[in-house]
């Protein structure tokens, strides 16, 4: 089973992201769940995002702790420790990372080592395909 754990600030998609792709995954015969985890903030709060993707039957409905790949939407929150980007993770978790900033320097914010981390500008890709983040 692949868990996923996204961080973003709510009005940002993680949770539309997050379902999407567990539905996405049910076009291919396998087994999908995505669901939010949010308090009641406001838009922009930090919130967290969970998908699980598996070959057989998802039984489990908690929380991710242990996520297999992080995505973080707002690279701000690898500032803040309450936000809990690191939380649970280890030496084969996949950071996938909305950032200008090198992996080096997003590794360096993360805890962990650069071959781990990913980075991609979505918010510039975004602003020159639609013309909004």
């Amino acid at each position: 089973m692949v868990e996923i754990r996204w961080h973003a600030r709510g009005g940002q998609g993680a949770k539309t992201a997050a379902m999407f792709l567990a539905e996405a995954v049910l076009t291919k015969g396998m087994f999908g769940q995505g669901f939010p985890e949010y308090g009641p903030e406001r838009r922009g709060a930090p919130m967290r995002g969970y998908t699980r993707i598996s070959e057989t039957p998802i039984r489990r409905h908690c929380m991710i702790e242990k996520p297999g790949i992080v995505i973080i939407l707002d690279p701000t929150l690898m500032d803040s420790s309450a936000a809990g980007c690191s939380a649970g993770v280890d030496r084969e978790t996949v950071f996938v990372v909305n950032t200008t900033e090198s992996v080096e320097h997003t590794a360096g914010k993360l805890g962990v080592d650069a071959t781990q981390v990913h980075t991609v500008d979505a918010t510039g890709i975004a602003l020159e395909t639609i013309g909004r983040p």
